[in-house]
């Protein structure tokens, strides 16, 4: 393989697509045409014709992924390929991808895979399901393909299979014959012709690909000498780039190490040597490196995100000026974009990928504010250009004063109806790269017209053009320049300041210390090639005042002296602090070096004494405002967290959605009130595919149909909370589709099985907390949930999690807080109450004890309740009085809320609303009532034992015989298994349950009303939720920890330490 070899960069839109079929198409084949390596993935999706991709029949290699998905073509030729690398996964799994290609109508669809020559996958496994007509391909033998023995295969719904093993034993699937002596090289990856590094098949290496050797790493710029014991330079050295050994890295990538990067570490800055760009650790705060737009978040430059381009010297990406952005966007309420804020990009001096501006203030005619932009590189270009400028009326010169350098890609500047100037410009002097194809520069202002009215390049320009009018707006000056502005002339024989001309033709100011001439230059150079000097000389160089104690080197220090001609001459050799002429009684006396000593010491003291005390007073300062910073959070109650770009201000309703809009790609999982699939949503008149997950309710008894809109399934529409999945859309039916965010981070359970080693307390009660406040704001709104679980907990980001699977079972009227349900499919019934099991009863009540049994799972990192118990037992051991074991990080604070949403009389069992506030007192202050030892071995025994054990509270037979009734006196006995604190909290909710049940169907009593428990006779005391604590949390419902009214630690009263 030769250096030269064409690489391209993939693509990373997995399922997207971009506007029409041929603009999809044309852009496929802009970015992949002539490529041998591709640098990422690459994706084939949603071409619905028989298109010609003859072009992809000399890609070789692949770094990233092959996604095919959703054709209706019949072949695709990638018969060169020959390794898929796997560096990026798709679904984090497969490194090739082949579904769904054939219409639901019609015989078209892919038929061959055409991969003959690929014999090796280095990462991921294979997934090819759901091709109706394609055969032979999937059912090649593809372990022998796949480097992962544990990667998967998945292969399903596909065509005829053969298979044929040839390779002995010995030579671990890749061999030339059929004999162990006929092995390839070790570093070959898809075969070979011999058994040695040069015979693998081209581009086919594990590893790296030098000069056709297959290699396990590049030969390294710096190389051990045996004999020096030293490390020293490799002429033979070599760079990485992909998996090929180059021998100098591509002009829009810089030299790290021994390798060659697209953008340089935090720690480094790039720097030009020797011709070469190379990445070298700053000496202090490196040049400010600021992200580009163009990312899904971050579409164009607006007045949301133009205070983060302050003080960038560097765009790493690309910049994008569109209407959106200068004209404001009213659905994400961003407002227009301030034309003064533009002048941020004026330390701008290089941008790594494309500048792209499509609209442009009317304030300003040029692009004035990149007038220190050097250099465009064009890393990524789009549609083979780096500078567009299109459709801006009121531009009529670019002034890019300073651009010099387009290291690749080309120009398109159209559509500017009044633009001059950009005719003069010499391009091809700008151009650096191999993918220069022809400038688009047409439908501007016509030359002739801006020639007539005197828009033309200044006399001082040279032959090179310019961006502007003026002297300082020169590509390059026909005689010098100062500063950026070309002039006739420098200041050879006048003026107060006198120059000498570069050998760029720059006019550089003279030495301080050269004296001005008359009628004659005064220097012709730096300061030692002056013609005379101010003050003295030393040597060829001018100075003000000789040398004294300088080290040469050689002879230690020397001191100097001024003659009568203002040369400095060296002292005697026996002078040691200095002279005031050639002999040895000329030396200075160390009597005044004394003195000096005498008066620099206590100076020195007395200095050093004040910078102590600014240092103390300075760091006294900082104190007191991080303090009155802390302060500030917690009484206002502000966000350690950051809004996301995508938050939403205003309430939204959902859509009444038709089948032709949604797209099923894959079942997510079976639960029990539908089935639940990914797929797409595609608005009507937009060709926009939103990635979405899809809920299908069916009545299976066949007696209840969903063909019209009802108040519930509207009521479901307009829930919009912070807690809660938002409902995008309903889509009614035969069956009822809703159609809901789809969340990349999975649940709840998964989530703290998968990191119970990480989680800290404060994040589980603060999620606690937010799925109280969710179920609160369901019960607001008459919503019984019935289905609580951690399973059915969805994480947002790490630090909001949102309840999903609500509102399927029936409205409630807000007069009516019980309703019966008499269906017969299988229902959760370890999450259950008691009175749900026996009597199909639920209501919000019922969904206290489910939220009990959730923070169990939470508190045990995702143990199954009852885990050794089978369903059918669980109903006679709730009877009984068993109920869920204490989980071991939690204290009995904790552990009385859970026994409280277990209570057999649901009128006893506290609120959403209670709920919330506990846990929010909790949070305030998290290790008094968690306790979590990080790092030990405790976790995974704890998960096994606590989901076996469970709790007995003893239960009188007349309990079991009516569960709707309250009883007193047996409620007060059941937790005497649990401890003593535990036993006085209940005797307290006993004593008062009385008054709560008779008044709670009329009306929430006030705070002073309801559980009246002090800190002392009960740690688990409820504590209503008032407006106040409220403005203590976060937007994430993240409570800080500490918060006002929170209890220190050593003020607890005495029976609680």
């Amino acid at each position: 393989l030769k250096d030269h070899s064409k690489v391209c960069h993939g693509t990373q839109n997995g399922l997207s697509s971009t506007g029409s079929q041929e603009n999809q198409y044309n852009l496929i084949k802009d970015r992949y045409d002539g490529c041998e390596i591709i640098m990422g993935n690459l994706e084939i999706t949603q071409i619905e014709s028989n298109w010609d991709f003859s072009f992809l029949k000399t890609i070789r290699e692949v770094t990233g992924y092959v996604l095919i998905a959703m054709n209706h073509f019949q072949e695709l030729p990638l018969r060169q390929l020959r390794v898929i690398r796997g560096n990026s996964l798709y679904e984090r799994r497969f490194a090739l991808s082949v579904f769904f290609n054939y219409p639901k109508d019609g015989s078209n669809g892919l038929r061959q895979l055409g991969l003959t020559n690929l014999t090796e996958i280095l990462e991921g496994g294979v997934q090819i399901i759901n091709n109706k007509y394609l055969s032979y391909g999937p059912w090649i033998y593809w372990q022998d393909i796949i480097r992962d023995n544990s990667a998967p295969i998945d292969i399903r719904y596909n065509g005829e299979r053969v298979t044929k093993t040839v390779c002995a034993p010995q030579c671990n699937g890749r061999c030339f014959g059929t004999s162990p002596r006929h092995c390839c090289h070790i570093e070959c990856a898809a075969g070979c012709k011999g058994p040695l590094d040069v015979d693998c098949f081209v581009s086919a290496c594990r590893h790296f690909n030098d000069s056709g050797a297959c290699v396990p790493q590049c030969p390294q710029t710096l190389i051990y000498n045996k004999q020096t014991f030293q490390m020293e330079t490799n002429p033979n050295a070599k760079y990485q780039y992909g998996s090929i050994c180059v021998s100098q890295c591509p002009t829009h990538f810089v030299v790290d190490g021994s390798s060659c990067v697209s953008v340089c570490p935090l720690d480094k800055m790039e720097v030009e040597r020797e011709g070469q760009r190379q990445c070298e650790l700053c000496s202090g705060l490196c040049p400010k490196v600021c992200e580009g737009t163009g990312a899904e978040h971050r579409q164009t430059v607006d007045s949301s995100n133009i205070d983060s381009f302050i003080n960038c010297t560097k765009i790493q990406g690309s910049l994008h000026f569109l209407v959106t952005g200068i004209l404001g966007d009213d659905f994400k309420n961003i407002p227009p974009l301030d034309a003064k804020k533009l002048e941020v990009f004026h330390t701008v001096r290089e941008i790594t990928d494309i500048l792209n501006i499509q609209s442009w203030p009317k304030e300003l005619n040029d692009l004035s504010v990149f007038s220190s932009l050097t250099t465009i590189q064009g890393r990524s270009l789009y549609k083979r250009y780096s500078l567009m400028v299109m459709h801006i009326p009121t531009l009529t010169s670019l002034g890019l004063r300073s651009l010099r350098e387009i290291s690749d890609g080309s120009v398109y500047i159209s559509q500017n109806a009044n633009l001059c100037y950009h005719h003069t410009v010499n391009w091809t002097q700008l151009f650096r790269g191999r993918r220069v194809g022809v400038n688009n520069l047409n439908n501007n202002r016509q030359l002739a017209e801006c020639v007539a009215e005197g828009h033309v390049c200044d006399p001082l320009c040279s032959d090179s053009g310019c961006w502007g009018p003026g002297p300082d707006q020169c590509l390059s000056c026909r005689n010098y320049s100062r500063d950026g502005t070309c002039v006739g002339s420098c200041n050879f024989y006048t003026g107060v300041t006198r120059e000498f001309a570069s050998r760029k033709g720059e006019c550089v100011i003279c030495h301080p210390e050269c004296k001005p001439q008359r009628g004659k230059a005064s220097c012709t150079g730096p300061v030692n090639e002056c013609v005379a000097c101010a003050n003295l000389r030393d040597g060829p160089y001018c100075m003000s005042s000789c040398p004294t104690g300088v080290n040469d080197g050689q002879k230690g220090l020397i001191f100097k002296y001024p003659n009568r001609e203002g040369h400095c001459e060296p002292c005697h050799h026996n002078c040691t602090q200095g002279c005031s002429g050639p002999g040895l009684h000329d030396c200075l006396q160390t009597a005044r070096m004394i003195t000096g000593i005498a008066l620099g010491v206590p100076a020195g003291l007395i200095f050093c004494l004040v910078l102590f005390f600014l240092g103390v007073l300075y760091h006294r300062g900082l104190a007191i405002r991080r303090k009155r910073a802390m302060r500030r959070y917690l009484e206002s109650g502000e966000s350690f967290e950051p809004l996301g770009p995508g938050e939403k201000g205003t309430k939204v309703h959902a859509r009444i959605l038709r089948p032709s809009e949604l797209k099923k790609i894959k079942a997510l999982g079976l639960g029990v009130f539908g089935t639940v699939h990914k797929g797409f949503w595609t608005p009507e008149r937009e060709t926009v595919k939103i990635p979405v997950a899809i809920k299908t309710i069916q009545d299976s008894s066949g007696r209840q149909t969903f063909t019209e809109i009802t108040d519930h399934m509207l009521s479901m529409g307009s829930l919009d909370h912070p807690y809660i999945v938002r409902l995008l859309g309903i889509c009614p039916g035969a069956s009822l589709q809703l159609v809901t965010q789809l969340s990349s981070q999975g649940s709840l359970l998964e989530h703290i099985r998968q990191h119970k080693n990480s989680l800290d307390p404060q994040r589980l009660l603060n999620w606690c907390v937010q799925i109280a406040k969710g179920m609160y704001y369901l019960e607001e709104h008459c919503m019984v949930h019935r289905n609580l679980a951690a399973r059915n907990i969805l994480l947002k980001n790490d630090y909001q999690v949102q309840i999903s699977d609500y509102g399927v079972a029936d409205l409630l009227y807000p007069d009516d807080k019980k309703y019966v349900y008499t269906d017969t499919k299988v229902t959760p019934i370890k999450w259950m109450a008691l009175e749900s099991i026996l009597f199909r009863r639920y209501s919000h009540q019922s969904d206290v004890w489910s939220y009990g049994v959730t923070v169990w799972e939470m508190m045990s990192f995702g143990a199954e309740p009852y885990a050794s118990v089978q369903p059918q037992e669980v109903p006679s051991l709730l009877e009984k009085g068993e109920r869920l074991s204490q989980p071991h990080i939690c204290t009995i604070d904790v552990y009385m809320v859970m026994v409280k949403c277990w209570m057999i009389d649901e009128n006893i069992r506290p609120t959403f609303k209670e709920l919330a506030s506990d846990f929010t007192r909790m949070a305030r202050d998290p290790p008094r009532y968690l306790v979590i030892k990080v790092g030990e071995s405790w976790l995974d025994s704890f998960l096994i034992a606590a989901a076996s054990v469970v709790a007995f509270l003893p239960q009188l037979w007349f309990q079991r015989s009516r569960l709707s009734s309250v009883q007193t006196l047996p409620e007060r006995s059941q937790v005497r298994a649990v401890g003593r604190e535990a036993e006085d909290a209940l005797r307290t909710v006993s004593l008062h349950r009385a008054r709560f049940s008779s008044e709670r169907s009329n009306a929430r009593l006030p705070a002073s009303r309801h559980r009246k428990l002090s800190t002392a006779s009960s740690p688990s005391s409820y504590k209503v939720w008032t407006a106040d604590e409220d403005e203590e949390v976060d937007h994430y419902g993240y409570v800080l920890p500490g918060s006002p009214g929170t209890p220190e630690r050593g003020t607890l009263p005495a029976s609680n330490k």
